[in-house]
């Protein structure tokens, strides 16, 4: 929570990630600290130096003091990701080895979620994800494998992690998927889904950081005439699910220059 402990932190991730072109954050002290000393350092390089790395300069975004609504979107994944993990490690106590490897696959399964499609391409609903974005390919993980809870007693660190995971991902959809469904009250009617929308299914049962995307190809209608069920073509498969369980993803405009 102090300025160093910040620049450390950014240190390790441009040394993985590259340099980001911006930073958003809260007016915490050790961020406005970390801000100050980065811009001593560079106002101390040579000018030669300073145009050479002037394109590579972080621009931070502060929010206002006392706003902390502002930084909304990524306070309410890190909430879900703390509740998650207090219920998936609770007391016990684990190396930091295992620990270090649980987050690290958290990272990946929070990378591999799906940020929207490309408008362009609705015949290839491969969905866009950070990391893509970031490696230009979806998953980099290594083939997943599920082992009983009985074995969170063996001394196999390895299978340890790998239940530990799996924990974590049942915890976080349940959480996780009533944030993308909030509901202010039941007053006004909540529009149905559409034919050929282009929608993620969410289900604690699929294996730890499946995203299924796909295309709306039916919708079944309720006695009542609302949509509550609807059939989702999965690349080959087709799906019956609640539109409960059916997130829409935004269509990403394809970047023209």
């Amino acid at each position: 929570m102090d300025t160093d402990s910040f620049l450390m932190a950014l240190q390790r991730f441009t040394s993985r990630r590259g340099t980001p072109a911006e930073i958003l954050c809260d007016q915490g002290t050790n961020f406005k600290g970390g801000h100050k000393e980065l811009q001593e350092a560079f106002n101390n390089l040579s000018p030669t130096l300073k145009s050479v790395l002037a394109t590579r300069k972080i621009n931070f975004h502060f929010n206002p003091p006392y706003a902390p609504h502002f930084g909304g979107v990524w306070e309410r994944e890190i909430r879900s990701v703390k509740n998650a993990l207090k219920t998936t490690i609770g007391a016990q106590m684990v190396t930091e080895q295992v620990l270090r490897t649980v987050l690290i696959e958290i990272e990946g399964i929070l990378n591999s979620k799906p940020l929207g499609y490309v408008s362009s391409d609705v015949a290839d609903t491969d969905p866009v994800t950070p990391n893509l974005l970031i490696m230009g390919r979806h998953d980099a993980s290594l083939p997943l494998v599920s082992y009983p809870d009985s074995d969170l007693l063996s001394r196999r660190r390895w299978r340890h992690t790998q239940i530990l995971s799996d924990h974590f991902w049942k915890h976080f959809i349940k959480s996780y998927l009533p944030l993308l469904q909030t509901r202010q009250k039941w007053k006004r009617d909540k529009p149905d889904l559409t034919l050929n929308s282009i929608v993620m299914i969410v289900d604690s049962q699929h294996p730890r950081a499946l995203w299924p995307v796909g295309k709306v190809t039916n919708l079944l209608q309720s006695k009542d005439g609302c949509i509550r069920t609807a059939k989702v073509l999965v690349k080959d498969k087709t799906y019956v699910r609640p539109v409960a369980n059916l997130i829409p993803l935004p269509a990403i405009p394809k970047d023209t220059h």
